[in-house]
């Protein structure tokens, strides 16, 4: 990081924000992440300085283990994050919310191999998702893995990658889980392991970059290979409040964080427009319409409603587990439903918008077309 980079966030961050508050952190980042907005657009990645900033402001640490320089925020809290982050630009949230999902893996290694992975300041983790022809041979010390795996979000800035495996026996026989599934382990190697090819030419979401790689009869030591999620695999530096909520619970969390941060950026874009426009054909501005109003009404409610279940839930099992109570059945769908719920509520507030707004959205100056399009591929 340049000497200047590094001043401007001390600047824009005071130090008391960056040792206390990601929440505030990412507020504070918010004009800048939106100022480069048109860039991540065009070029399909985050550009170096803001990736600068991100990191200064540890927003890929935040579901990381203390134990390696990460700060275990609760669920609920990091929503909040993602939430402004997208408010700004959704790809750099999307990109922020992988890398911190993945790093949750660091949970469930041995420090050695963390903190290869993540010691450095600049450190993110992408993977991509899961296939039936994504293989790792078992060998000596470790497996040989093969494989190719599309959606590697953040994979351009990316210094390490992760490829979710079958396991093969030395026998050739493949591993099954005790109810009859395969069994499945990530491997995770430094990107200069990897080749990688551009295919994400997309609607939406642009700037994650999410493209594929793949390895082939690549040596993956036994240490760097993660078992997610599993009780029995948990090291003592996993056993936290936070680390009894999934991978999955965080990135439905994280992803519903997107999509509410989209809506609110159109909603606020809209509110803004309604004071300085007046329809064709009439003489009345646009925030003096009845109808506008009630169905702006609507929109405000179906968003803070939304936010406030995921929030509610996320909050109440976080309480619960933190009480010494284990996750229930019904706590883990709750998730799930909050989650999915908050994201198809937030992509009907970001239509209303886009409509309400008229023929002033589809021009590229405006704030509605690159979050109509983004909103839909979340």
């Amino acid at each position: 990081m340049s000497v200047a980079i590094s001043r401007a966030v001390e600047t824009i961050l005071p130090a008391d924000v960056l040792a206390a508050d990601p929440v505030a952190r990412a507020r504070a980042l918010v004009p800048h992440i939106a100022a480069a907005a048109p860039l991540i657009e065009a070029t399909r990645e985050l550009p170096p300085e803001l990736l600068a900033m991100l990191h200064e402001a540890r927003m890929f640490r935040t579901l990381m283990p203390r134990a390696f320089g990460g700060e275990e925020i609760s669920p609920q809290a990091y929503v909040q994050m993602m939430i402004h982050i997208a408010s700004a630009d959704a790809s750099t949230a999307w990109c922020v919310g992988q890398a911190s999902g993945c790093s949750m893996a660091a949970a469930y290694m041995e420090p050695e191999a963390a903190q290869a992975i993540w010691g450095a300041p600049n450190a993110a983790l992408a993977w991509g998702t899961v296939g039936p022809d994504q293989i790792a041979q078992v060998v000596d010390g470790g497996y040989r893995v093969t494989g190719t795996w599309p959606f590697a979000s953040g994979g351009r800035h990316a210094t390490w990658f992760g490829g979710h495996c079958r396991v093969r026996e030395r026998d050739g026989s493949m591993r099954m889980t005790a109810e009859g599934t395969p069994y499945e382990r990530t491997m995770i190697f430094p990107r200069s392991s990897i080749s990688m090819v551009d295919r994400w030419q997309v609607m939406g979401l642009r700037g994650t970059g999410s493209d594929t790689y793949s390895v082939t009869d690549l040596f993956v030591p036994e240490a760097f290979a993660v078992r997610r999620d599993r009780d029995d695999e948990r090291r003592p530096h996993g056993e936290s409040t936070l680390y009894q909520f999934t991978t999955t619970h965080l990135y439905a969390s994280g992803f519903a964080g997107v999509a509410l941060g989209i809506a609110r950026g159109m909603l606020d874009a809209f509110v803004e427009l309604a004071g300085e426009k007046t329809p064709t054909s009439t003489s009345r501005m646009l925030r003096d319409s009845p109808v506008l109003q009630s169905g702006l009404a609507w929109a405000e409610g179906k968003w803070r409603a939304a936010r406030a279940g995921l929030v509610s839930v996320l909050t109440e099992t976080y309480e619960h587990v933190n009480a010494g109570g284990s996750m229930t059945t019904d706590q883990k769908v709750a998730i799930r439903l909050a989650s999915t719920f908050a994201i198809h509520q937030a992509k009907e507030v970001a239509d209303f918008a886009w409509t309400e707004a008229g023929a002033t959205a589809i021009f590229l100056t405006q704030p509605f077309e690159r979050r109509f399009r983004d909103i839909h591929a979340v």
